[in-house]
């Protein structure tokens, strides 16, 4: 029977969590902006239904790329806002709701390799049910297409990892709208060394996360 394995995701969320390589990123005007996170402010409760983390893995198959892509559901998260600001944040993705969407037309296809991402190969789901990020410095950006960097840690597997993010954010009212750039992380880091066979393909090490956050203000 054709197994069919995961180029990756943490993701996010996610194992994030558009997604991140540790490399660290030169914030501008990091002097005089960065601000440390902390829990003063008005909180902000995730909206589940409209947040997620989108991923996408590769595999190198000869000289053939080849990849699936997907998403993952958060359980549960919050950010605090103070002076119309973004303060900090905590984001813990639902791993259970890995999907692949790229197979959706195929669903017997689509349950083979979902069943093997939640897997031990991979990222263990029933061992490991929830993958998180928590945001420690907030820095605002003054250039780029992106406003804000993230500093955070990144769990997956219970293995906690020190990972920036860009991103949009926007503070309107009662919502708050949060979405990162495409970022590569790397599996290995987190645990998820499973490979195939090189005559069926290489699964690439890097996985692209990206996270898209709403969240409406606690009453």
């Amino acid at each position: 029977m054709k197994k069919y394995v995961f180029p990756l995701v943490m993701s996010v969320f996610v194992g994030g969590l558009v997604m991140i390589s540790c490399g660290k990123e030169k914030p501008l005007n990091s002097e005089s902006t960065d601000v440390t996170t902390t829990k003063d402010g008005a909180k902000f409760v995730l909206d589940t239904l409209n947040s997620k983390v989108e991923w996408k893995g590769y595999k190198i198959f000869k000289t053939e790329n080849t990849s699936h892509f997907g998403n993952t559901k958060f359980e549960s998260g919050d950010v605090t806002i103070k002076d119309g600001k973004l303060e900090s944040g905590k984001f813990v993705a639902d791993m259970a709701s890995l999907s692949s969407e790229d197979l959706k037309e195929k669903p017997e296809d689509q349950a083979k390799l979902e069943g093997h991402l939640k897997s031990a190969d991979f990222f263990d789901v029933e061992k490991f049910p929830a993958a998180s990020y928590e945001i420690t410095k907030v820095t605002p950006m003054a250039e780029g297409d992106y406003n804000t960097l993230f500093d955070g840690n990144l769990v997956i597997k219970g293995i906690s990892k020190p990972t920036q993010f860009k991103a949009n954010v926007s503070v309107k009212g009662n919502e708050v709208s949060i979405f990162t750039e495409p970022k590569d992380v790397m599996r290995e880091d987190f645990g998820v060394k499973f490979q195939t066979p090189a005559e069926n393909g290489v699964i690439k090490n890097e996985i692209t996360l990206q996270i898209r956050i709403k969240a409406l203000e606690r009453k």
